[in-house]
């Protein structure tokens, strides 16, 4: 069997130029949708390019996220505005919550909103996330929580300034009574994130429907098990690249 071929960029700590950056977050958008985690045309995925300014990518309004390329993503400014020409509209209401964590957090390369069932019905319970399996207890004080203040929009700015005191410096947020957030230094760590945390979700909600009582582990188990998953600037990276290979075999389309 021949060996699979090299990995897309062989160094993760590369900084990537603006094509890179375009490839990886359309690859983003299209697994997105290959794992059942869009609404529609709404949320969206955003991440920094590189270089002087505050200049993001972010998905033309109307496309489906099967429908992302490369090419197709919009430059806009810190307020969500277009920073290019362009043909497609953008929604900037939609980018209030990617700009407040874009403009806080120096780390938030990539940021990465759904409304998934799983998502918004864990976000709906008071207990928020439990540690009910190893893959729930890598989030063990790695999951914010923000209170619902209505849809997202530029007419209540002041809720940026709440939505970021929040998050403070945890890579994922559960928003109440509407999604999911997560940041990353890279598009692939944040999707790493987004992937974990929906199927934490997604495991809470298929225990709970059985309706016996949950066994929760003890405090030290919990702690022993997010220790032992780590954290760093390579975080999945290796599932990205396999990811991508995926990608290029089933919808080459995406890098152009």
């Amino acid at each position: 069997m021949p060996l699979p071929p090299p990995p897309i960029r062989p160094d993760p700590n590369h900084i990537p130029t603006e094509q890179e950056v375009r490839e990886d977050l359309a690859a983003a958008y299209r697994l997105i949708a290959l794992f059942g985690m869009t609404d529609l045309v709404f949320t969206h995925l955003s991440a920094r390019l590189p270089g002087e300014g505050h200049r993001f990518l972010v998905n033309p309004y109307g496309l489906l996220f099967e429908e992302i390329t490369a090419s197709s993503l919009v430059v806009v400014d810190a307020e969500g505005e277009p920073a290019q020409e362009t043909a497609w509209p953008v929604n900037p209401a939609g980018f209030v919550i990617h700009s407040a964590v874009h403009r806080e957090r120096e780390d938030a390369m990539c940021v990465m909103h759904t409304h998934t069932l799983a998502g918004m019905a864990v976000a709906a319970q008071q207990g928020a996330l439990l540690p009910l399996n190893q893959m729930s207890m890598e989030f063990d004080g790695r999951v914010a929580l923000h209170d619902y203040e209505g849809v997202a929009a530029d007419d209540n700015l002041s809720e940026r300034e709440r939505l970021v005191q929040d998050l403070g410096d945890k890579p994922c947020m559960i928003l109440r009574h509407h999604g999911l957030l997560t940041v990353g230094r890279t598009v692939p760590e944040a999707f790493y994130w987004m992937y974990y945390l929906e199927q934490a979700c997604r495991i809470q909600l298929t225990a709970q429907s059985s309706g016996a009582p949950l066994a929760l582990p003890s405090t030290q188990t919990v702690q022993r098990t997010r220790a032992q998953f780590g954290t760093g600037p390579t975080k999945g990276w290796l599932p990205w690249q396999a990811l991508r290979r995926k990608l290029d075999r089933e919808q080459p389309e995406y890098v152009h």
